[in-house]
């Protein structure tokens, strides 16, 4: 099914900002060459710009690379900008990040 992300088997993160000017090529490149990952595998990789209002999400499907677009119209995600390149997350930490709330939640 064409962006069936439900079936991928880890979600990567892209710390900081990333050109939102760069498609399919462009991402996949950074998942192997930056973060030595490998961009053919069951996971999905979301890549965050500087206004942090848009996300981009690549998706190896097998035959193919889906990319998904999300753009904002009011207020912003609540990306990690530390000093990590790439950090796996959940996905329930993936669910807080598309509501708008922040990936490192403190424990009670």
């Amino acid at each position: 099914m064409l962006g069936d992300i439900t079936a991928c088997e880890n979600i990567y993160i892209a710390c900081g900002y990333t050109d939102m000017r760069k498609a399919i090529d462009g991402l996949a490149s950074i998942v192997q060459n930056n973060f030595k990952l490998d961009p053919f595998s069951n996971s999905l990789f979301l890549f965050c710009g500087h206004k942090r209002n848009r996300l981009k999400a690549l998706y190896w499907e097998g035959d193919g690379f889906v990319l998904l677009y999300k753009r904002l119209e009011n207020g912003r995600f609540q990306w990690p900008m530390n000093e990590e390149e790439v950090r796996k997350i959940s996905e329930q930490e993936f669910r807080w990040l598309l509501e708008g709330l922040s990936i490192d939640q403190p424990n009670s």
